[in-house]
């Protein structure tokens, strides 16, 4: 029997982190009120509810359901909490390194915009993150028999960078992208098992079947995706969120890939503090193992093991 899937609660993040991750799960009438809050949110927060819905082209009444949608008790409510999340950006820098990268920009904007979209998504990304969600996830990584992680497409660096993570301190784990690869490794896997998803979208087929099969076969499965009511919180007992900024030429690439790596560095250290002693030292031996691959001294200023004869 699957364990109880761990609930997914947005209540700590901002109102745009929010509505960005329930985006693809609200009815269509809802998400156009979304992309209007969206796209100006400054301008919503002075808005009546009867200009936002003119706007959305819908009624009073979807304006209000698409609020409670979001957990957002009504329209003053997003108000004022719109108006608070606008300030504090204003406040953190310039509103034009927030808009979307126009073709016209030159590369100063390009680099300051991008910079600031990943900045961002770390930052929004740790405040939403489910910190208790995260610590079930640890316990049951460090506990596994073996974790197999999945991803495709810029995924793929994501899960690759986790088994290498979890490689370094002595945990069994492999990484895959392949898709064949994915379902007969997920096939093998057993209840003492963890699958771990990740997919920006939530609705990587490939992603989700692989957990789905792993499902099956009994071991516990865990999704990292941007939005929590996508496919593959389906087939997840737990889901770990990011909160992702995509903007032009950079659609599940860039910030994305930073969001999902900030919580893989969050999950290793969790999981590299529950076996300390064999961490630090599995980690050392590793370092070792490379070290006569570099040039010039360690970082630390202690000779290479060549060097020493040991």
């Amino acid at each position: 029997m699957a364990p109880a899937k761990s609930v997914i609660d947005t209540s700590e993040a901002s109102p745009l982190v929010r509505i960005r991750s329930l985006l693809p799960g609200l009815a269509r009438a809802e998400q156009r009120v979304a992309k209007v809050v969206l796209e100006n949110p400054a301008v919503v927060s002075h808005r009546s509810i009867t200009e936002v819905a003119e706007a959305a082209g819908t009624s009073e009444t979807t304006v209000t359901r698409f609020c409670k949608a979001i957990g957002v008790g009504g329209y003053p409510e997003l108000r004022i909490a719109l108006a608070a999340d606008t300030a504090r950006t204003a406040a953190r820098v310039d509103r034009d390194l927030g808009s979307d990268i126009a073709p016209t920009d030159g590369l100063a904007q390009v680099v300051g915009k991008v910079a600031f979209a990943d900045a961002r998504a770390v930052e929004e990304t740790a405040e939403q993150l489910d910190v208790a969600t995260l610590g079930k996830v640890v316990e049951l990584v460090a506990s596994a028999g073996r974790v197999d992680v999945y991803g495709v497409g810029a995924s793929a660096f994501v899960a690759a960078d986790l088994q290498q993570k979890l490689h370094r301190i002595g945990r069994v784990s492999f990484a895959w992208s392949d898709t064949h690869i994915m379902l007969t490794s997920a096939a093998v896997l057993t209840g003492a098992d963890v699958a771990f998803g990740i997919s920006h979208t939530g609705a990587t087929a490939d992603t989700v079947e692989a957990l789905r099969v792993a499902r099956e076969h009994g071991a516990t499965t865990v999704a990292l995706t941007n939005f929590p009511r996508s496919p593959i919180s389906e087939v997840a007992d737990h889901v770990l969120t990011t909160a992702a900024r995509e903007t032009t030429f950079r659609s599940g690439a860039m910030s994305s890939r930073i969001a999902q790596l900030t919580v893989i560095d969050c999950l290793f250290i969790g999981v590299a503090q529950l076996h300390l002693d064999s961490a630090r030292t599995a980690l050392e031996a590793t370092y070792e193992a490379v070290g006569t691959h570099r040039l010039g001294p360690r970082p630390d200023g202690r000779r290479k093991a060549r060097e020493t004869g040991k």
